[in-house]
């Protein structure tokens, strides 16, 4: 996995490109210190992952727009705040790390994104949820295990014969799911589950 690293602390910048220089599975192919240079160096840069630090010489969150369609973008930030990790993840950030985490934390992240997953630790994920259930109507427990059981690609019969109910029933709860959460179709289904840390998000924070 090819990294940048984007944070205009030196010493911070260079104690985590050596922590990642130990990752077996990791190059760090640029550093960046100024906030006027992550946009192009990104677009020069052949990366898998920037690794962004939301407070460098100015606030970083507008930028994650366009930096997200370079390259994918993990969100690095002191800040407990989880309203600012949701806001970066609905930019187009594809995790959220914060910087008190170990060095493991932040390697399960890496290779969730570049699995293509989402990673956001625990508090953002919650906020998440509440922010898209208040967005809609209020899902129903019954209502949340099937969309985690569809979500990890089991079809209906399966989800009934798991929940003890009829493969009919499944279909019906799966329409009002669709109805509540504004969804199409399984696959934004699926998307909607791991953006909310529903299913597929690694939340360890060692």
């Amino acid at each position: 996995m090819r990294l940048i690293i984007a944070d205009d602390h030196a010493l911070f910048r260079q104690g985590l490109k050596s922590l990642l220089l130990l990752q077996p599975d990791t190059q760090v192919v640029a550093e960046i210190e100024s906030s006027d240079d992550v946009a192009p160096v990104v677009s020069d840069s052949d990366s898998d992952i920037l690794l962004l630090d939301l407070q460098m010489d100015r606030w970083m969150m507008e930028d994650i727009p366009q930096l997200s369609h370079l390259t994918n973008v993990i969100v690095l930030t002191a800040s407990e705040s989880a309203e600012n990790g949701v806001r970066a993840l609905r930019l187009g950030a594809k995790g959220v790390v914060q910087k008190r985490f170990a060095i493991e934390t932040l390697m399960m992240a890496v290779r969730s994104v570049a699995d293509g997953l989402v990673w956001m630790p625990p508090t953002v994920q919650t906020e998440f949820a509440r922010q898209e259930s208040s967005s809609g109507k209020e899902l129903t427990r019954r209502e949340c295990e099937i969309i985690r059981y569809v979500a990890s690609g089991m079809r209906n019969i399966e989800v009934g014969e798991r929940l003890s109910i009829t493969e009919s029933t499944v279909k019906t709860h799966l329409d009002n799911i669709f109805q509540k959460l504004g969804l199409r179709d399984r696959l934004e289904l699926t998307h909607y589950a791991i953006k909310t840390g529903m299913v597929a998000v690694l939340d360890h924070n060692r």
